[in-house]
């Protein structure tokens, strides 16, 4: 999502956080943007900052006491500045009383006022993870997504390489569905994407012959996740496309290579697709072999020491 309104923020988070709309409900559309914020202000959320405006003010007990020290003219200079600096939102702490003059010109600018019972460091710890997660960059893939061996498998390839039957072979073997044909990936962290299915394609599966398939109501509730952390993608490349003189290096070590999602990069395998071939099979193989090698056991590398060993005890010619 690249932009999220006052009103949106609100309604996602109004239970959670026991907020109450105080003043300033026509400003229900002023929006959070991450890119203005991170090239004009520190935060999208923090206390009450005056010099650096955050996009969400929180008002906690220290804030109104900082207003009620100050005389009426620095007040009214003060208030003046926290609205005008246009924030998405302003948020009491602690079911606090709201002092007359900040609802008033929040009333007078159309500036959401909240108050909330939580504490302000509860407000803080949330909505950072909130917002982080729903201002996070997305992207679309074509494929199914699902869930083998506890890990996370984008499994893409060409239309009618067999993405779907795999994935319907691979459910009744006991793995997970998360999405098909159009899995949402968000990057939640600088080195974690996580995937998710669109709404409208929850617990279904497409199938050529069979038309759409619903997997929870098949198979059990226990046959689909609804999100999964993308760890590995294995690319589906019909043999056909494969030349007899491509590098023989991969014949030990697989045709392994790393695709880029949101700046991520993800290993990747790539299988042949040939008829006769238990890619269900290649797949659980597959996985093993990248868990294996994420704990540093690397059967090609083992095997190219032994050989290495082995020649150097072989005598001179």
């Amino acid at each position: 999502m690249d932009r999220l309104t006052a009103r949106q923020l609100f309604d996602g988070v109004h239970e959670r956080m026991a907020l109450r709309w105080m003043a300033g409900a026509r400003g229900e559309t002023r929006a959070l943007e991450p890119k203005e914020s991170e090239s004009r202000r520190p935060s999208l959320i923090g206390y009450l900052n005056v010099i650096y405006p955050n996009k969400v003010q929180i008002i906690g007990t220290e804030e109104l006491n900082y207003l009620d020290s100050l005389d009426s003219r620095q007040r009214w200079e003060t208030v003046q500045k926290i609205v005008q600096a246009r924030p998405t939102a302003l948020l009491v702490t602690k079911d606090q009383a709201v002092p007359a003059d900040l609802r008033e010109a929040a009333e007078e600018t159309d500036t959401p006022l909240w108050v909330s019972a939580k504490r302000g460091h509860e407000l803080l710890t949330y909505l950072q993870y909130h917002l982080a997660r729903t201002l996070a960059k997305q992207v679309v893939l074509h494929g199914v997504f699902m869930e083998v061996h506890s890990i996370g498998v984008l499994i893409t390839g060409e239309s009618g390489t067999g993405k779907s039957e795999l994935a319907l072979e691979l459910i009744t073997r006991g793995h997970r569905l998360v999405a098909d044909d159009a899995p949402e990936f968000t990057q939640i962290a600088p080195d974690v994407i996580d995937g998710t299915c669109p709404e409208m394609l929850r617990d279904l599966l497409e199938v050529r012959g069979l038309g759409v398939l619903n997997v929870r109501e098949m198979f059990g509730h226990t046959a689909v996740k609804p999100s999964k952390y993308l760890r590995l993608i294995v690319h589906l490349k019909p043999l056909k496309e494969w030349t007899d003189d491509a590098d023989a290096l991969k014949r030990l070590t697989g045709d392994v290579g790393y695709r880029d999602v949101l700046d991520v990069s993800v290993p990747m395998i790539t299988i042949p697709v040939a008829s006769g071939r238990n890619l269900a099979v290649l797949v659980e193989a597959a996985v093993r072999s990248h868990m294996l090698k994420s704990k540093g056991i690397d059967p090609a590398q083992t095997f190219i020491d032994r050989q290495a060993h082995q020649l150097r005890r072989l005598p001179p010619w």
